[in-house]
């Protein structure tokens, strides 16, 4: 089965910059992402754990996308904007995927 290498972003943000970050990668014409809670974690600062919260203040999240290699550097300084002042991971890895016209831009301008 054909496989094509692409790039797949992960980013751990807090909930209340979600909505910037999810402009940035609309305008940017990704063609799918995912987030979903981040539920409990360990970072620089020790343990958190998202369990008594009563605000999306602290609220942690977890955005994934896949993205062709050639977009890379433009969209993570794209996205390094947006996290510059925010708490925020991000990282980078090499995947295959199957179906690559999944994986293609929107057709809107970077």
């Amino acid at each position: 089965m054909q496989t094509t290498l692409k790039k797949r972003l992960e980013i751990v943000i807090e909930a209340p910059v979600i909505d910037r970050l999810r402009r940035v990668l609309d305008d940017k014409g990704v063609s799918g992402y995912t987030i979903i809670p981040a539920v409990a974690g360990r970072g620089r600062h020790g343990r958190w754990n998202r369990e008594g919260e009563i605000s999306d203040t602290s609220r942690m999240l977890v955005l994934f996308a896949i993205i062709d290699p050639s977009e890379l550097d433009d969209m993570l300084a794209a996205v390094y904007a947006v996290l510059s002042r925010q708490i925020g991971i991000v990282s980078v890895s090499d995947v295959q995927v199957v179906r690559d016209e999944h994986f293609r831009r929107t057709g809107k301008p970077a």
